[in-house]
């Protein structure tokens, strides 16, 4: 890979990692908000999933947007967004006190997804664009996976961190990263040019194209199955995992972030690992996530039937589940971006993110509702994983040994 677009691909690496910090780093400090702000567990999970809920809509209007009037463009657009989100959450949370407060935080939160919506799922489109080789798009997209779950890993130690010093600044940092990641796509990336000969295509035309692609290529419809069933479980254990780690064990600050990384370190380095090994191979891609969906389920029953009050077991068993993410993750992005013509890339990878922020919208919110069922929580976990290990193993199909891109329809 030339250096050049190395330094380009570090700059869209930054948007992902920002974008998990700006979520993910809030997870350890929602029992402290709660408390702080007088306000429910149910209540605090909210400011997880509004966030998530809003880009679910968002998305695919920014896929449409990045597809007709080019992705970096979206991208600083969207970056911008968040940082406006960031700034009313912070002062909120900073000037105003108890409902009021929560109530600002929440509009700052959604004000946030919408930006988010235009950041992160374009990424994965404009890697795609900017390559020309399988293998360096593959790559490519095993690093932002990577780059995703680093921010995970390092969200629960940095928010425990920033907490030390004000309950609050996980929330007013996040304007200040994201201008940062402004910056670093405005001077580094160089997407493709678009060609003045491509004829503009109405949004009917869009909509019917989209459609006839989906009916088309069925198997997109597992892989938008399982991102978001992978991402529900993902975020959903670890709420639940940073509720127990304070509530029974009383761990709280540091030590807590801490721990939380462990499970988010083994989804790191097995993505980063994936990325690598699957190639441009579709059959080990199907393999590989068939083999992640299986180790999650395995994981999460074993708790399920076997529960223990044992803090090692349980981050035992949920940093093994977490490799089995780290196996499904960057598959999952190179079987969709790789199998789509760049002229739908946009959109079917924001249908396929819009999936993804379902799971995480839903996984706070149910496990907090069921903190006082562990046993059945664990169940529905393992339900799910098993659910994906039957789509993954029915519903995706290898075919061809590599890829031959779906055609555009329109």
């Amino acid at each position: 890979m030339h250096e050049k677009k190395k330094r380009d691909l570090a700059a869209l690496a930054s948007i992902p990692l920002i974008m998990t910090l700006a979520n993910s780093m809030l997870i350890p400090v929602l029992p402290l908000m709660q408390k702080k702000l007088g306000i429910t567990s149910v209540m605090s999970s909210l400011i997880i999933t509004v966030y998530a809920a809003v880009s679910i809509v968002c998305i695919p209007i920014a896929g449409y947007l990045s597809d007709r009037f080019g992705r970096k463009l979206i991208i600083v657009v969207g970056l911008s967004i968040a940082a406006a989100g960031g700034v009313v959450s912070g002062l909120s949370a900073w000037f105003l006190e108890h409902q009021m407060a929560y109530a600002g935080i929440l509009a700052g939160r959604f004000i946030q997804g919408i930006g988010a919506a235009g950041a992160f799922p374009i990424v994965l489109p404009l890697v795609g664009d900017m390559f020309k080789s399988e293998e360096e798009v593959s790559n490519g997209l095993g690093m932002i996976e990577t780059s995703n779950t680093f921010g995970k890993v390092l969200s629960p130690i940095l928010g425990s961190a920033l907490t030390l010093i004000v309950w609050f600044l996980p929330l007013a940092v996040i304007p200040i990263i994201c201008v940062l990641s402004i910056i670093a796509v405005a001077v580094y990336v160089n997407a493709p040019k678009k060609t003045s000969e491509q004829p503009k295509v109405t949004l009917k035309e869009f909509v019917q194209g989209i459609k006839a692609i989906l009916a088309k290529e069925g198997w997109l419809y597992a892989i938008f199955a399982i991102g978001g069933l992978a991402m529900y479980l993902m975020f959903g254990f670890l709420y639940y995992l940073s509720s127990v780690l304070e509530d029974h064990y009383n761990i709280e600050g540091i030590w807590k972030g801490v721990l939380l990384a462990i499970p988010l370190s083994a989804i790191c380095l097995a993505s980063f690992i994936t990325g690598k090994v699957v190639g441009v191979s579709k059959a080990r891609m199907k393999w590989f996530t068939v083999a992640g969906t299986a180790i999650t389920t395995a994981s999460m029953a074993t708790y399920a039937v076997f529960p223990s009050k044992g803090l090692f077991f349980l981050i035992l068993l949920l940093s093994i589940a977490g490799a089995g993410m780290g196996l499904i993750l960057p598959c999952l992005d190179a079987l969709i971006t790789e199998g789509i013509e760049k002229k739908q890339r946009g959109t079917i990878t924001s249908i396929y993110s819009s999936m993804r922020f379902i799971g995480v919208a839903a996984g706070p919110l149910i496990s907090s509702l069921m903190l006082k069922k562990e046993n059945l929580l664990f169940y529905i976990f393992a339900a799910v994983g098993l659910v994906c290990l039957g789509v993954a193993l029915f519903a995706i199909r290898t075919g061809k040994k590599k890829f031959e891109r779906v055609k555009p329809l329109f």
